[in-house]
């Protein structure tokens, strides 16, 4: 009964003591109610947040962000943009059926039609931009998809500019970060983005004042950011900040859709927010050795018996990354050496570069080595010393035979009289 009650107290301590140790991984990461989701440091391009970020989705509404680059790269702000039959077929969440009656010849500028389709997100509005750019939408489908081809996209495909649902039409949330990140350059998608509010004006004069649906604008360094929604793709944001002077965009995909509309850009800012205070861990500290060399010399520099030195390689700063399940997986380490000469190494100058690859994010660090020239003397110092002596006493005894050589010559030649 003793031996039962104490494994039974044993297992309920392991119990709890695993149970801890779950709760406190399941804490390390925010919980979302989205699905998948990434956070990319903006300028090194490193991951922070990534959860599901290969896994495939519908994206909705964000795919506009890359029909605003494409018409950012093809129009002016001024240039006037015909309302179209296959824009006048979109439904409601559009500029025809929510805002303003249109008529298919009517046109508004440009500016205006990029305002509608970014800040109120019109379904028609996309429309209109594919026929004016491609002249219809089967061609911008191609031109949607020639331009993720460039950005080395595998794991996307767009069909409609607007984003509404088609098997076909899908994403990830890491390959739509990098669409997001692409259109976030353009000044013109990247103003646009940024603003609360709009007054659209069509060629007839009717107005309609539109709001910004992004619910983040503005708060704690949200400098714009798309939403998207279908019943398949759930709710879908794609949001940039800056804090501190540093920039940081997020995704969110397959999350839900509230009464309040609320919970997405709740889990945006949980993954914003604790990105921003996450700190990387070091991968090798500094003046940890990564690697040994071994380097063969002679030991008169040109000739003499062959020897080799073990020569440490290591670095003088600490090598970082964010510490998650990609860059667990994928983080690349290359080395680049020198050809290394013991008879010009100093421990002060680099050797080479190590380079820490995690997907986009590429590190460089300068490598050194411990190994002198100094070192290779010091190993070898009796060796030298040895052979010094040696030339030493050569040079002492042939000095000695020549001595006693012309002594002899002295003495056979006899005494030299003069009259």
């Amino acid at each position: 009964m003793k031996r039962i009650l104490i494994s039974s107290i044993m297992a309920i301590v392991l119990i709890f003591t695993n149970a801890g140790y779950t709760k406190a991984a399941e804490n390390d990461m925010p919980k979302i109610e989205g699905k998948a989701g990434i956070t990319i440091d903006m300028d090194t391009g490193e991951i922070i947040y990534a959860n599901g970020i290969d896994d495939k989705y519908y994206p909705a509404s964000t795919t506009k962000l890359l029909t605003a680059l494409l018409f950012a790269e093809n129009k002016n702000k001024n240039d006037e943009i015909k309302y179209t039959e296959s824009a006048k077929e979109q439904p409601a969440y559009s500029i025809d059926k929510t805002l303003i009656k249109m008529q298919v010849g009517e046109s508004m500028k440009a500016q205006d039609v990029m305002d509608a389709l970014l800040i109120f997100s019109a379904n028609d509005s996309a429309y209109m931009i594919a026929d004016s750019v491609s002249g219809n939408s089967s061609k911008f489908e191609e031109l949607m998809n020639e331009r993720i081809k460039k950005l080395g996209l595998k794991n996307t495909h767009f069909v409609t500019p607007n984003g509404l649902h088609d098997k076909n039409h899908y994403t990830t949330p890491y390959d739509l970060s990098v669409i997001a990140r692409e259109a976030f350059k353009n000044q013109w998608v990247r103003e646009t983005l940024a603003k609360s509010k709009s007054r659209l004006t069509t060629s007839t004069g009717a107005m309609a004042d539109i709001e910004n649906r992004n619910k983040l604008l503005g708060i704690d360094g949200c400098l714009g950011g798309k939403t998207g929604y279908t019943d398949p793709a759930g709710r879908v944001l794609v949001a940039f900040f800056e804090r501190n002077g540093r920039k940081m965009v997020g995704v969110v995909m397959k999350s839900a859709y509230d009464y309040n509309d609320s919970v997405v850009f709740e889990d945006m800012k949980k993954i914003i927010d604790w990105s921003y205070n996450q700190k990387p861990v070091v991968v090798h500290k500094k003046g940890d050795t990564l690697k040994t060399e071994t380097l063969k010399y002679k030991l008169f520099r040109f000739f003499g018996p062959e020897k080799t030195i073990q020569a440490p390689i290591l670095v003088n700063d600490d090598v970082k990354y964010y510490e998650n399940s990609v860059n667990k997986a994928e983080a690349k380490e290359e080395y680049n050496i020198e050809k290394l000469n013991v008879w010009n190494l100093n421990s002060k100058n680099s050797v080479g570069t190590f380079t820490l690859k995690e997907r986009e994010a590429v590190k460089n660090y300068k490598l050194y080595t411990t190994v002198s020239t100094k070192d290779v003397f010091k190993e070898n110092i009796i060796f030298y010393v040895g052979t010094l002596l040696v030339i030493l006493m050569l040079i002492i005894i042939i000095a000695m035979i020549t001595l006693k050589i012309k002594r002899n010559r002295s003495r056979r030649r006899g005494p030299i009289y003069f009259n």
